[in-house]
């Protein structure tokens, strides 16, 4: 049986992941009761992801000498405040400055709920203890937003947002009751943690999850019109497709990490060049629906497929400053959010307009795999560079 502070990590990780992904299946109802557009409505996602991106690295460093179960219980406290003036705001404005609070909270709690998990459990069992924490996140997809969207589409958008409130209230309190001390790690060197930004490998490995994810959202965050003006499905059967889409997140989440242990460059290569193809298919799927909710299951599982691998080559090519650059990739995935969101809309609004959203999304997909071709490049001929000068050196 996993550790129950684990699991109190996990129901942390399930409200935040609910929070930052139900608003897209929100979109159309966001819009009409604040009269904005579609498109306006989808900057919500980017400033959530902009936030996630600003928040992640700053509050690494102004919690870095504090006690990781006190870091952990202030960012709830600024989750809990974010959702709540989200349920509260009058209109367009608060809004996006409430989500731009809650997205604060987000990098930093995975990056430090990640590191106390790890510390709970027997050396050779911390990867698996990690992944227990983000088992919450992924089931934010498959239960969290779709009941989400549903209570939305029924008592209005801002009864999920007071409901992901109370969430919040009880993963507060599960972590105070149930999470231990955890001392800080002298050893932090925070110096040697932001060179590892002169690494060009480094540089490039966020680059590749920026534009990975970024097709991803360039589509996701405007799923829910395109059901029901493409596709022609009723808005009460979005909550049921993103159901099934979440599904094939985690099953995508568990194949991916799988498939990144064994060889990690090809796997992200061949999941990156599989998930523009499957935008594509869903663009051309869309005038059926049966078709387009196969096209979902699919991407689904391919679009978290990448994360594991994402997330393993920044940590692989900052081997001497893993925390910095672990919670840095988690910005770099929010900011392929925001980029996808604000391009999807922008996509919408011009000539091309919804239908061509889904191809936009794979030629975002598109630039991560050419990063990640030309990072195992470089990374093949530094390799033979050092073969060649080895018997020089001897």
């Amino acid at each position: 049986m996993p550790p129950i502070p684990i699991i109190a990590l996990a129901l942390a990780a399930f409200a935040i992941g609910t929070t930052e992904f139900v608003i897209m299946g929100l979109l159309p109802d966001v819009a009409a009761d604040l009269r904005v557009s579609i498109p306006s409505a989808g900057l919500l996602v980017s400033g959530y992801a902009l936030g996630v991106a600003v928040g992640a690295p700053l509050l690494a460093l102004l919690t870095a000498k504090m006690a990781r179960k006190t870091a952990l219980l202030l960012l709830m406290g600024i989750f809990i405040l974010g959702n709540l003036l989200c349920a509260l705001a009058p209109g367009y404005a608060m809004l996006m400055g409430a989500r731009v609070i809650t997205a604060f909270a987000h990098g930093s709690f995975f990056g430090i709920g990640a590191v106390v998990a790890a510390g709970l459990v027997a050396p050779e069992r911390r990867a698996s203890a990690i992944a227990l924490m983000f088992t919450g996140l992924t089931l934010a997809n498959v239960l969290g937003v779709p009941f989400g969207t549903a209570l939305g589409q029924w008592l209005g958008w801002r009864a999920t947002f007071w409901a992901v409130t109370g969430l919040g209230v009880i993963a507060l309190a599960a972590v105070a009751l149930l999470v231990p001390k955890v001392a800080v790690d002298a050893s932090i060197n925070l110096k040697r943690e932001v060179r590892v930004l002169a690494n060009p490998q480094v540089l490039i490995a966020l680059g590749m999850t920026v534009l990975g994810f970024g097709g991803v959202f360039t589509v996701f965050t405007y799923i829910t019109p395109i059901l029901t003006t493409l596709s022609g499905f009723d808005a009460r059967a979005v909550s049921p497709i993103l159901l099934l889409f979440g599904v094939g997140l985690t099953v995508g989440n568990t194949v991916g990490g799988k498939l990144a242990d064994r060889r990690l460059m090809p796997a992200l290569t061949g999941i990156l060049a599989v998930l523009a193809l499957l935008l594509v298919l869903f663009g051309l799927a869309t005038p059926y629906k049966w078709a387009t909710v196969a096209a979902m299951f699919l991407w689904g599982m391919a679009a978290f497929a990448t994360v594991p691998g994402l997330q393993m080559r920044v940590v692989e090519q900052a081997k001497d400053a893993p925390n910095l650059a672990s919670t840095l990739n988690i910005g770099a995935f929010n900011l392929g959010n925001a980029g996808g969101a604000w391009l999807g809309g922008w996509v919408i609004d011009s000539s091309l307009g919804l239908t061509a959203v889904p191809y936009a999304g794979a030629l975002v997909a598109l630039g991560g795999l050419g990063l990640t071709v030309l990072s195992s490049w470089m990374e093949r001929r530094a390799a033979r560079v050092a073969v060649v000068a080895m018997p020089r050196q001897c």
